[in-house]
């Protein structure tokens, strides 16, 4: 009897301390560090980065990159042969702030075409 008492009491006790521990958060995805080219000290609330140069975005959430090839915007983990000439380190590029959408199509014909026709008075500087 004595036994099962110490042996209810050391269960009822693990298992408070296990549940006092917070929840355990398993991801689908690791956690992958920033491309060198952006900001690698620094947290930035942001899901893509858009290079106008070259029409090419960079998702940080899944960390791929996605560009517009026949019309369709593709995903890849490494730029095509016909991008690989390009040193993303010298690249002007562009928070994209508030769109955490899967689909960049919507975004791109949203911002990015109608806001090339027009001028701005925003500066956009190159980091070094």
């Amino acid at each position: 009897m004595m036994k099962n008492n110490k042996f209810f009491i050391l269960l009822l006790i693990a298992t408070l301390v296990a549940t006092s521990c917070g929840p355990v958060v398993f991801s689908s995805r690791p956690n992958n560090a920033p491309p060198p080219w952006f900001y690698p000290n620094r947290l930035e609330m942001v899901r893509y980065v858009y290079f106008p140069e070259y029409s090419i975005y960079f998702d940080l959430t899944m960390n791929n990159y996605l560009y517009l090839n026949n019309g369709v915007w593709v995903r890849v983990n490494v730029l095509p042969p016909q991008y690989r000439h390009i040193n993303l380190n010298r690249s002007r590029y562009v928070r994209v702030k508030n769109y955490r959408s899967e689909n960049i199509r919507d975004y791109h014909n949203k911002n990015v075409r109608n806001n090339s026709s027009k001028r701005s008075s925003n500066t956009i500087r190159r980091r070094n």
